[in-house]
């Protein structure tokens, strides 16, 4: 066995698999802008801080408008460069912690009464953060001060909730779309690795085009790009189901043990995240640089 074979057939599967996960990331990103599912994630925290029915009325005040992200309308808004500001996404815990003291009317820079304190924060909306200033002014807190740093710690845990939130829900949005891509094109690990190993000259292919990504640092590629990769190393083959057949010699429950255990290698790989994919490509083909990661974004 020639060592220099092998790492070649070991690149071609990295490469494909990050063509697969930067698919799946692309996909995953376009879904998630346009039903805004990072926005929505957040504002089911805030209901938390603010309560349910005044989220809305939240959102609207301005150091807060001035952070939703400007993208296009809709699909097709990149023809006229149509644009608008879509759902909030994430919130810097400081200016989460002052726009709710202005929300509420506890900008004022003094030390309350315990008695006016409560009061007060018994006018607030019913939620979540109501009840975290009711049990801290319980405590006996009532300097702003102190109810600042104690709301602070509060609220960055709500974020970080928030992004948890969307991630776990991005992930198994990626699993998904990696198990349906992978039965799509039919990409079976198994049969690839065979295929790489039996010809050199996809082999060099493969190479080159992973060596062109590391030398490109991972640069986003357009979807088209990336399909057309995957046409020039074979690897697009719908209707698979229909037209794969077991070899000479072979039984048919031999042959599908062997597509399954292909197909899951895939899935499993390809929900890895191209990010994933690329660092463990860099190290590989270019192992001078080392590992930096790729675009974050690429999931």
């Amino acid at each position: 066995m020639s060592f220099s074979q092998a790492l070649e057939v070991v690149i071609g599967l990295i490469f494909v698999y990050y063509v697969l996960g930067s698919i799946v990331s692309l996909i995953t990103q376009w879904i998630s802008e346009a039903f805004e599912t990072r926005g929505k994630s957040l504002e089911r925290h805030l209901k938390k801080i603010v309560g349910d029915k005044h989220v809305d009325e939240f959102v609207k005040l301005p150091q807060l408008e001035a952070l939703r992200p400007i993208r296009y309308k809709n699909m097709l808004g990149f023809l006229t460069s149509s644009t608008e500001p879509k759902r909030l996404e994430k919130i810097p815990a400081a200016t989460l912690v002052d726009s709710y003291f202005d929300f509420v009317g506890l900008t004022a820079s003094k030390e309350f009464e315990l008695d006016e304190l409560r009061e007060l924060i018994n006018a607030f909306p019913e939620s979540e953060g109501k009840q975290a200033m009711l049990k801290w002014v319980g405590q006996g807190v009532t300097n702003i001060e102190d109810l600042r740093k104690r709301t602070a710690t509060y609220f960055s845990g709500v974020m970080d909730q928030a992004a948890s939130t969307f991630k776990s829900n991005a992930r198994s949005f990626v699993i998904m779309l990696s198990i349906f891509l992978t039965l799509l094109l039919g990409t079976d690990s198994i049969q690839l690795a065979q295929t790489l190993w039996n010809n050199a000259s996809l082999r060099a292919l493969a190479v080159a085009k992973a060596e062109i990504v590391v030398q490109e640092d991972g640069t986003e590629q357009e979807i088209d790009s990336l399909i057309n990769d995957l046409g020039e190393l074979h690897i697009v083959n719908v209707g698979w189901f229909i037209n794969e057949k077991p070899a000479a010699g072979e039984s048919w429950l031999q042959f599908w043990f062997l597509k399954v255990l292909g197909l899951g290698l895939t899935m499993a790989a390809v929900s890895q995240g191209s990010s994933f994919w690329y660092d463990l490509l860099k190290k590989i083909v270019s192992p001078s640089k080392g590992g930096g990661g790729g675009d974050e974004a690429k999931g």
